[in-house]
């Protein structure tokens, strides 16, 4: 069982668990670049290709937590982002959040009926209600803001950043100018990411991993 975590007695992670966003995978560039940076920390990491279905691809990520130590950071981008919250405010860990989904029911409606493919693993799917429902179901009340870390960009595409603002209202945030919700530049923003974790990054160390 994980240990109760304060802002006063916050403890180094003891590993980092990354979850991706839709339709992504494990191998997609921002998780080959977390990756590399917990190899070049000795930390232990797990970026798991994640089901479609909330559901499932959060019983992937808590069954990955025992390889991860007593108090893993859980990271997650868009979707995955989401996903991270849920894990970090049943499990009471600290968490990084890149352009997150702050409304996922609400997204999601605007794919109901789609189909999809994944082009990383070939996975296909059609969102359908039940996606949709999940999602709700598992979206926190409220969160604790000292848990987090935002990375935002000012021009999402995708999702609007004062949403993720307004959600997480009293978390510390990295507003990156311009920008894509896909925050190509994040190999720049690594060393805030494990400074959050407890870990010193020095800057530069790190490429960008491209497709």
């Amino acid at each position: 069982m994980l240990s109760p975590m304060t802002p006063q007695t916050s403890p180094v992670a003891t590993g980092i668990l990354y979850l991706h966003g839709f339709n992504s995978a494990g191998a997609s560039p921002k998780a080959r670049l977390v990756k590399a940076a917990c190899d070049a920390l000795d930390l232990p990491c797990e970026t798991p290709d994640l089901p479609s279905r909330a559901v499932d691809a959060l019983a992937l990520g808590e069954s990955l937590m025992s390889r991860l130590g007593q108090q893993p950071l859980v990271m997650g981008s868009s979707m995955g982002g989401f996903l991270a919250t849920v894990l970090a405010e049943r499990h009471g860990l600290k968490a990084v959040l890149v352009n997150p989904a702050v409304r996922p029911a609400r997204l999601v409606d605007t794919m109901l009926g789609q189909s999809f493919v994944n082009a990383y693993t070939g996975e296909r799917f059609v969102v359908e209600q039940g996606h949709r429902d999940q999602v709700a179901q598992l979206t926190p009340e409220s969160v604790t803001p000292w848990r987090y870390l935002l990375l935002l960009v000012t021009q999402d595409e995708t999702l609007n950043s004062h949403d993720a603002f307004e959600a997480y209202r009293g978390a510390r945030a990295v507003l990156h100018p311009g920008g894509e919700h896909g925050f190509n530049a994040l190999a720049d923003y690594l060393p805030a990411v494990f400074a959050h974790a407890g870990h010193r990054l020095e800057p530069g160390v790190m490429a960008p991993v491209m497709d």
